[in-house]
């Protein structure tokens, strides 16, 4: 009976033996799994460094038309994307994110392969509860802004995370534009105005869309016929409002008659004014502007503004803020010599306590000194502090500057200037406490480039593209080349550069007649090419001998041929609308097509 029981205890404890082995072999296992888990989550989170590197540099690079915000989620962050830059000669355009860091004074460079492709003239804003930034369409040209076009992609950025997401919307959406303004509304995002450039003339916009942004979805909101609504226009002021929204200024190329005699262009220039998710205490903030006047068809007079108002929401008033007198003495303004004595006598009498104390110590005077070296280290640079000048007067007079509000802080970056055929981008930032007044701070200023346009280059380099764009348009090739990134993403075939092929590529083009574009229809197209078809029937005609068809008769049988050749490429544009829809472009646009108006591209226009 001992012997049962003691091989039955040996049974059991040999069981729990192997139960016991069996369970650390189990937790072993899910240890091993969590761990490379654990170890994916870091490899993750490594992929995401290398998509979202933020690096320590300089200010960005001068630039117009970008956009310019305060962090929702940081009240000492602003964030500055995209943008174009304009010398006289070569158009640049950007795709970077640049963050501004108000308590360090620094820059940080964000590069992202999933961030939006090079623009200017697009729009964003915040949501209403604060934790992402929206962004719709903008504007790309080639450097000489030969060719262009616009985009209609929507996007988010995740201010915290600096992650760029684009959205792909239910139904609809705005078409392509740029120059439109966006705000927001409780949960929704407004969206007004903007312009269009087609291949025959630039159509200024005035249609609301609204996004949800809980169901995603678009809705273009057409008021009814006999309702009041603002007339078509871009680049305007667009304000939150409790009630909706606000819109200040902008423009739009329209002409009318006025008392004078003359020809007025366009109406109040409003600036870019990017407020909080609540205008700030009550007001929304402006600042410069442009009013243009055409004088005559080859001359503009345009008048600049540096004046800072305030809108008083509740009053419906303009009221100009003045920045309020120093009250230093003249001697301690400017160099800040005064500050600087002051900062060398607190200096001595450090040192001087330094020594006492060691002496009382029975320290040595070497020892003092090394601790005073460090009490100095830790001291504020104050020459640093004082290489930022303050200003008593407001900025210089500028059109198209970007603002952001932060802890009632108002910052000024960038704008642009005109003088006689120059248009000068200002490379500098301002900061302006809207509380106190008291002055114009510099967070960073440098000398304008060299405007390397010239009457005599101009008129030269504009017969040369005319002369070259005529020869492009006969044999379907452009001169004037988008970027990779845009070849990649839907660039018409018949708009490729020519190369070092061109004698081959010329040769193989079997058919030299007009080629029809992505989005263009069958009507658009036959306005476009009309003349070109006719010359195609009348020689036709003359070799055959045959002249005594009417004009109607002429013009019918050139629409049979644009119909038949416009129906035979079908297939080829809309592989081409495919592809330029993924990537969010519009239509195309090349200038040589635009011979109803002057002036070297998009990147000229308000």
């Amino acid at each position: 009976m001992g012997k049962k029981e003691k091989k039955s205890k040996t049974a059991e404890q040999k069981a729990r033996i192997a139960a016991k082995q069996n369970k650390k072999a189990i937790q072993k296992v899910k240890k091993a799994k969590l761990k490379d888990e654990d170890n994916d989550d870091v490899d993750l989170q490594a992929v995401l460094d290398e998509y979202s590197k933020q690096s320590s540099c300089g200010p960005p690079s001068p630039r117009s038309s970008a956009t310019f915000i305060g962090s929702p989620s940081s009240n000492k962050e602003l964030f500055l994307f995209g943008g174009e830059y304009y010398n006289g000669v070569l158009a640049t355009f950007f795709n970077d994110l640049f963050i501004y860091l108000i308590d360090k004074d620094q820059w940080r460079k964000v590069t992202s392969p999933n961030s939006p492709l090079p623009r200017s003239g697009h729009a964003w804003c915040r949501s209403d509860h604060g934790t992402n930034i929206y962004l719709f369409g903008g504007e790309f040209s080639s450097p000489k802004q030969g060719t262009f076009y616009h985009y209609n992609d929507f996007w988010k950025l995740e201010p915290s995370t600096r992650e760029w997401t684009r959205i792909e919307t239910k139904g609809k959406g705005p078409p392509a534009r740029s120059g439109h303004r966006m705000t927001h509304f409780k949960n929704y995002i407004v969206l007004f105005g903007g312009f269009q450039d087609t291949s025959q003339t630039t159509k200024y916009l005035q249609d609301l869309w609204i996004y949800d942004c809980r169901a995603f979805t678009w809705h273009n909101t057409d008021l009814p016929s006999g309702s009041q609504k603002p007339d078509a226009r871009s680049s305007f002021s667009f304000l939150p409002h409790p009630a909706g929204a606000v819109i200040v200024g902008g423009y739009s190329r329209v002409k009318s008659t006025v008392a004078t005699g003359k020809q007025s262009k366009g109406g109040k220039q409003g600036n870019r004014s990017i407020l909080k998710p609540k205008i700030h205490k009550g007001r929304g903030i402006l600042f410069g502007g442009v009013h243009d006047v055409e004088e005559s068809e080859e001359g503009i007079d345009s008048e600049f503004f540096n004046a800072l108002l305030a809108w008083n929401i509740e009053r419906n008033r303009f009221f100009q803020l003045t920045l309020k007198r120093a009250k230093v003495t003249p001697k301690s303004q400017g160099d800040g010599r005064g500050t600087a004595k002051r900062a060398r006598g607190k200096a001595n009498e450090v040192e001087l306590l330094g020594n006492l104390a060691a002496l009382q110590t029975n320290g040595s005077i070497a020892n003092a000194a090394s601790e005073t070296l460090q009490l100095d280290t830790d001291m504020p640079d104050v020459s640093t502090k004082l290489a930022k000048p303050v200003l008593n007067v407001m900025p210089h007079p500028r059109f198209n500057a970007h603002l952001a509000v932060q802890d009632d802080v108002l910052y000024i970056f960038g704008g642009t200037y005109e003088h006689a055929d120059a248009e000068y981008t200002f490379d500098e930032m301002w900061a302006i406490d809207l509380g106190k007044l008291d002055g114009v701070h510099e967070v960073y200023r440098r000398e304008l480039d060299h405007w390397q346009g010239s009457d005599e280059e101009e008129s030269d380099s504009q017969s040369e593209n005319a002369e070259s764009d005529d020869e492009d348009e006969d044999d379907g090739v452009q001169s004037d080349d988008l970027s990779p990134s845009a070849e990649k993403k839907g660039q018409p075939a018949s708009e490729a550069p020519g190369g070092a092929d061109q004698e081959q590529t010329e040769a193989a083009i079997v058919d030299p007649r007009p080629q029809p574009r992505p989005f263009e229809n069958l009507r658009d197209f036959f306005n476009r090419t009309s003349l070109a078809w006719q010359d195609t029937v009348l020689e036709a005609l003359r070799h055959d001998g045959d002249l005594d068809k009417t004009v109607k008769e002429l013009r019918k049988t050139a629409f049979d041929l644009s119909e038949a050749k416009w129906w035979d490429s079908r297939e080829e544009i809309i592989a081409l609308e495919d592809e330029q829809e993924e990537a969010g472009i519009g239509e195309v646009i090349n200038i040589a097509d635009r011979d109803n108006e002057t002036g070297g591209g998009i990147g000229r226009k308000r």
